[in-house]
């Protein structure tokens, strides 16, 4: 190429070649209108409860001031953080949601050419952080009942690999691990293989049998725990979420952060949101009531839907996971489909989960 190639055949920049790996993430549907009908979206898994006044006050007050960079060391939630979780506050790294902290995780584990370990199908922002890195996906089939093989993944591991994920409970699908499963598996793993155990959906759990993460972490130096503000605490969007790791694990993650990433609104909303916690995990208690009717219901008209531990059910649909989606936009409920393999739909309002089991009783019906 020379400088006088005309100007109507432009050089194509130079961009990675690791991005033709990288899968494209497919956003939940904003509700589409029908007409005579309230639109609900219920394909995010965001918690429908409004934000609590408390945290509304505090992000105002936090509002009078963002002419001004955030506190880049987010310095007063991770304080907050160590008192509520009783870990050091060296063993804290915050970012822009849980899936940005994940990122990081994936940075400074990941080389071109090593392996993450992950369950397939689970978070959708697992291939594409990976890929981003130049590191290769392991994807570990789940089980019949949509559940994680810690066995099969475990002989996953091989000399290349750099980091496990374990979702529970496993996003879409809704099955938790229980601790004995993940005892044995974590005793596999080599210890030079970081381990996260990726709990954006632990207060919605309810099964004894889930692990206490924090109890392994304190046990295990390569074990990272993952959390987030954006589902029990009703923080989606203010994106903030945070690790618990060994202090040289935690210290690379903060290097790893985009600096300024958690503005000074959601490190207030946060803080405020811990302070209001048992008023919050209220709100929680209704959900898991509410999902757990949804489900009783699907069982009943036949569904043969997996455990769920999250704030969302799954219907694993295969091909039909399209034409099911179409048939509830149709009637103002935008759900997420997962092409040939299943829908994950939220927990949302009352008159949302009403419509959604009138509509899968109807599908079933169709179908006898």
């Amino acid at each position: 190429m020379t400088s006088e190639q005309p100007a109507d055949r432009p050089v194509p920049v130079r961009l990675r070649e690791a991005l033709a790996k990288v899968p494209a993430y497919s956003p939940g549907r904003p509700p589409a209108p029908v007409e005579g009908m309230t639109a609900y979206k219920i394909s995010s898994n965001e918690n429908p409860f409004p934000p609590l006044p408390s945290v509304v006050r505090a992000v105002a007050d936090a509002a009078a001031t963002m002419n001004r960079y955030p506190d880049m060391g987010v310095v007063a939630l991770t304080q907050a953080l160590a008192e509520h979780l009783g870990v050091p506050a060296g063993h804290l790294a915050t970012g822009t949601g849980s899936v940005a902290v994940l990122a990081q995780l994936v940075q400074i584990t990941c080389e071109p050419g090593d392996e993450v370990v992950y369950a397939w199908r689970s978070f959708e922002a697992y291939p594409i952080v990976v890929a981003l890195s130049g590191a290769t996906s392991v994807q570990v089939p789940l089980t019949a009942d949509a559940r994680h093989d810690l066995d099969a993944m475990a002989e996953a591991v091989t000399d290349r690999t750099r980091l496990v994920l374990v979702c529970t409970p496993n996003n879409p699908t809704g099955p938790a691990v229980t601790g004995d499963e993940l005892r044995a598996f974590v005793a596999k793993v080599p210890r030079d293989v970081v381990v996260v155990i990726d709990e954006a959906y632990l207060e919605f759990t309810t099964e004894e049998s889930v692990p206490d993460a924090l109890a392994f972490y304190r046990e295990h130096p390569n074990v990272v725990v993952l959390r987030t503000f954006s589902k029990a605490y009703g923080l989606a969007g203010l994106r903030v979420g945070y690790a618990v790791a060994q202090e040289e694990v935690a210290t690379a993650l903060r290097k790893a952060a985009t600096p300024f990433g958690v503005t000074d609104l959601a490190q207030q909303a946060a803080i405020a949101s811990l302070a209001a916690r048992d008023e919050l995990m209220v709100r929680v208690e209704q959900l898991v009531a509410e999902r757990e009717r949804v489900h009783a219901a699907l069982v009943e008209q036949g569904w043969d839907v997996p455990a769920a531990q999250g704030n969302f059910v799954w219907l694993p649909l295969g091909e039909d996971a399209v034409p099911f989606a179409q048939a509830c936009q149709a009637r103002a409920l935008t759900v997420r489909p997962f092409a040939g393999e299943g829908v994950r739909c939220s927990i949302g309002e009352t008159e949302a989960n009403d419509r959604l089991l009138g509509i899968a009783g109807e599908w079933l019906h169709s179908r006898e």
